[in-house]
């Protein structure tokens, strides 16, 4: 789906896929209805009530294939960005044993996640971030940390430790850019739609005798369909939307610059 649609606040999309919905189901009933006349009316209604519980299945099962997906993403997503915050924060902590350089690196990792909030984030929204988007605060931070100068065994692990917490927060980084790029395809939701609109049809069909039940039998389902989109829309791209997944976590562990430069 459109970027604009997964932007819309949680309520205006609900409208939209609501109502959407329901006018799909309301064209598929007065359809129907117009053409049960006849010799088409015996045929309409001589499709068997049998066939709805298979079709509902297929739908519920497709709903749950694509609701997996999604949440998956969802948590992969909350996950690699956490890892990412931990990773800088061990960085910070560590930085300590090297009082020449603590607020370089410091700065550094200030810098990164600065530029995650203003750049990376809105380019994970709208799908444009790729790996091979640089991180140049954590390189340069890579490269100070493997030429600090150490001095004893302390100063050694500590050296190892941060090689390691850097290089964890840039597969974190990259894990949650390629997730990013992650969705729903097209061919999902063609494949969802159509087994919908399949099962509106026959069951207009079934009750093309009686519009008052057809229009109630359409109604209920309608809304199931309505339900089912709306949690794969408000889940389906992990980085935009009222459910998307915010630079929370690595804002918490951002180095205070107000405290490096008291410190200095």
């Amino acid at each position: 789906m459109s970027d604009w649609i997964h932007a819309l606040p949680l309520g205006w999309m609900a409208i939209l896929i609501f109502g959407s919905t329901f006018l799909i189901a309301a064209v598929i009933h007065q359809v129907v209805l117009a053409l049960a006349v006849g010799d088409r009316a015996r045929a309409l209604k001589g499709v068997s009530p049998g066939l709805l519980p298979p079709l509902g299945i297929i739908f519920g099962l497709l709903v749950a294939f694509l609701a997996a997906q999604v949440w998956g993403d969802l948590d992969r997503a909350r996950t690699a960005v956490n890892q990412e915050a931990s990773a800088l924060r061990t960085v910070v902590i560590l930085s300590d044993g090297f009082p020449g350089q603590a607020d370089r690196l410091r700065g550094l990792i200030r810098q990164h996640i600065q530029a995650a909030q203003r750049e990376e984030w809105p380019a994970m929204a709208s799908r444009r971030a790729t790996i091979t988007m640089i991180p140049t605060p954590l390189a340069e931070a890579m490269r100070t940390t493997l030429t600090l100068p150490v001095q004893g065994d302390g100063q050694v692990a500590a050296q190892q430790a941060i090689i390691g917490a850097l290089g964890q927060a840039l597969e974190a980084r990259r894990q949650r850019i390629l997730i990013s790029q992650s969705a729903v395809n097209p061919i999902k939701w063609i494949s969802l739609l159509l087994q919908a609109i399949c099962t509106l049809t026959a069951i207009a069909m079934v009750h093309s005798d009686n519009r008052t039940t057809a229009a109630v039998a359409l109604g209920l389902f309608s809304t199931a369909i309505a339900v089912s989109i709306l949690l794969i829309t408000a889940h389906d791209r992990p980085f935009i939307g009222q459910n998307a997944v915010p630079p929370t976590v690595l804002l918490q562990v951002q180095p205070d610059a107000a405290v490096e430069d008291t410190a200095r």
